[in-house]
């Protein structure tokens, strides 16, 4: 892999470090399809038992898509290509056979936090700050199967505050909403000894459970299409791309 992904094999998990700490570990392409590499391996592999997700430095997890890649988008129907690309890299990390785990320490942010809801436990450091602030920022929405992934976590009242206020929340709060499962100072202990825990657990029955609240959450999810090709198509996101790259504070016309 490049050096902005790096797969490493230690005993039963297959770690992936997201390697940007400069950028805050925004996701390229290539990372995106770097991460469905290690879904690959992680599952071709009997010896792997857990998939373990880490940002580089202290700062992120993940702090969202590079917001350069969206300098091309022209249309609403770039919006659908673009989030229908996430949500198959999304699909074959909650559909990997083994559980998955986001050590999370400072930013975990946009598609970092769809990254790390999509995993089956989260632990976190007290840095670890949660949210989707896209309203302040770019202007843009999510795909349906991001919003379900949230209210299925957070619950409606919690996703819409964090959604329409751009709230970040802390990791006590993302604690105690039941999204982050452990609190720590030592992460790396802590994810050391989530590992040897589910190591020591039938493969096949952490398997149907993890299918069974995958299966239970898409039970009844509708199309988002038209909402993803109205908001990216607005003169909104791109005026809010623009802002954001060139460090400029949006005027939200709502066009």
């Amino acid at each position: 892999m490049s050096d902005e992904l790096i797969i490493t094999r230690q005993g039963p998990a297959l770690h992936v470090l997201f390697n940007r700490p400069a950028q805050r570990n925004a996701l390229t392409w290539a990372m995106y399809d770097g991460l469905v590499e290690a879904c690959e391996r992680a599952d071709a592999d009997e010896q792997v038992r857990v998939l373990v997700l880490r940002g580089a430095g202290n700062d992120a997890f993940v702090a969202g898509t590079d917001i350069g890649q969206f300098t091309e988008f022209g249309s609403g129907e770039d919006g659908i290509a673009y989030e229908r690309r996430v949500e198959r890299v999304l699909d074959r990390l909650e559909t990997t056979r083994v559980p998955t785990v986001a050590a999370i320490s400072g930013y975990c942010v946009g598609g970092g936090l769809a990254v790390a809801a999509v995993c089956d436990l989260r632990v976190s450091t007290p840095t670890g700050r949660f949210g989707v602030p896209v309203a302040r920022t770019l202007g843009n929405c999510l795909a349906m199967n991001t919003y379900s992934l949230l209210v299925h976590h957070l619950g409606p009242a919690r996703a819409l505050d964090v959604l329409l206020r751009a709230r970040m929340l802390t990791a006590e709060q993302a604690h105690a909403a039941g999204f982050v499962a452990e609190l720590t100072d030592d992460l790396d202990a802590t994810v050391e000894a989530v590992v040897g825990r589910l190591a020591q657990h039938a493969p096949l029955t952490m398997w149907a459970a993890k299918q069974a609240a995958r299966r239970l959450r898409l039970a009844n999810l509708p199309d988002g299409d038209d909402l993803v090709r109205a908001v990216f198509g607005s003169e909104d996101f791109r005026h809010g791309v623009r802002c954001f790259l060139d460090k400029e504070k949006p005027r939200w016309t709502g066009r």
